[in-house]
């Protein structure tokens, strides 16, 4: 029975990948694209994490260390690029539906 739902939880998190490869392409900005790729990567690794837990349960530990520590880093990453990407003059694409209401 957890096998399954370490395959549905594997196949979810392929599905948050795949989401977050596809909003990576349609953002307009680096603000946008930085939300993107760590939210959606953050919850799909959790997700792919979670299933590799229920399909072997001897590995749990390791794979809750591992899970521990992609959630410190990945909004360190993201604080990171933002902070570079605002020094480096990155700048925020204009709404596009704020002008059409004009």
């Amino acid at each position: 029975m957890f096998t399954y739902l370490g395959y549905f939880f594997i196949f979810m998190g392929v599905i948050s990948f795949l989401i977050s490869a596809i909003g990576l392409v349609r953002m307009p900005d680096i603000y946008t694209r930085m939300h993107v790729g760590t939210k959606a990567t953050t919850m799909g690794m959790l997700l792919v994490i979670s299933g590799a837990a229920c399909i072997e349960p001897s590995w749990a530990w390791k794979l809750i260390l591992l899970a521990i520590f992609i959630l410190l880093t990945n909004p360190l990453s993201s604080s990171v690029i933002a902070r570079a990407a605002h020094t480096d003059g990155a700048i925020l694409e204009l709404d596009e539906l704020k002008e059409m209401k004009k």
